[in-house]
């Protein structure tokens, strides 16, 4: 235990060591923060005004607002909470290249104390960083039209450290891979712009067609921005139940994914937590399991 928590300590103090890593790292939420409330606000003011039938009585414009900010807020999460993850666990990468993870291996240094001191550090790194953007996110609902309960922000915080362990167990097991910087830039790169639009955070999963829908539904991260969306959203359509009909309600709903559809059959919050964690465990089983057949590769090499 005393050699996990050395390891745990050494890995996260290189990472805030890395003045460029951590900066990056901690300003590219905050500089999404800005873009989403300049570009997207207007998109998704819009996106609602146009699921409103005729005759509804429209919200306030707090209300609309708080929508708004629900919606930037869960999108900015989701993407942060792993692509974070990516740019704090390359450290496993960085001791590959720099010849480290060769010196830690003729150490009695177990191999399984030296990978899950790298994930539990990149844990603990990542949400550092994704509670820095949570802040800046509340604080910025709070400016716009707060309608986030107390429960809500907990359940927010919640969802923030299972998104965290999802995004390190998913980087663990890709960046096991990799050797090389060339190779950590290219993944970070497609990550970074893939990943978004894939779990649903750039755009909605309504406005893809309904074969992508089916493809999407089967990947985790889906499921964990959906949780995001229900309770960055909870108190806002609590509010709009006073001013829409039950049915307008749930046509908002499905528009921003707080609804999800597996071929056709709604999946409620707990299948969706449900999902989320089991992605973790057989993430985590994966990165075990690899870090097993390497030690055993490497014994046979002896």
């Amino acid at each position: 235990m005393k050699t996990f928590l050395i390891m745990v300590k050494r890995n996260t103090k290189l990472f805030f060591k890395d003045k460029g890593l951590f900066f990056t790292s901690l300003i590219t939420p905050l500089i999404l923060l800005v873009l989403y409330a300049t570009f997207l606000s207007n998109v998704y003011k819009d996106s609602f005004l146009k699921t409103m039938p005729e005759g509804v009585i429209i919200p306030p414009k707090e209300v609309i607002n708080g929508f708004v900010g629900g919606q930037l807020m869960s999108s900015l999460l989701a993407v942060s909470c792993v692509t974070v993850s990516f740019c704090s666990n390359m450290l496993m990468v960085q001791d590959k290249v720099s010849g480290a993870h060769k010196d830690f291996l003729i150490t009695p240094i177990k191999r399984s104390t030296m990978a899950f001191g790298y994930y539990i550090s990149t844990t603990i790194s990542t949400l550092i960083i994704c509670t820095v953007a949570l802040g800046a996110c509340l604080v910025y609902v709070g400016i716009i039209g707060w309608y986030l309960s107390a429960v809500d922000v907990l359940l927010l915080l919640l969802d923030l450290f299972l998104l965290v362990s999802f995004g390190t167990a998913l980087s663990s097991v890709i960046n096991f891979f990799l050797s090389s910087q060339g190779q950590i830039s290219a993944v970070g790169s497609i990550v970074s712009s893939c990943y978004g639009f894939i779990c649903g955070a750039y755009m909605p999963l309504s406005s893809f067609s309904q074969g992508l829908r089916d493809v999407i539904m089967f990947l985790p991260g889906t499921y964990g921005t959906s949780l995001l969306r229900n309770h960055a959203m909870a108190g806002v359509f609590k509010e709009m139940g006073n001013y829409l009909p039950e049915s307008a309600l749930s046509a908002v709903k499905d528009a921003v994914d707080c609804n999800l559809y597996f071929f056709e059959k709604q999946v409620d919050i707990s299948t969706s937590l449900i999902v989320t964690c089991l992605s973790v465990v057989v993430l985590i089983a994966v990165y075990v399991l690899l870090n097993v057949l390497s030690n055993r590769k490497i014994k046979n090499k002896r």
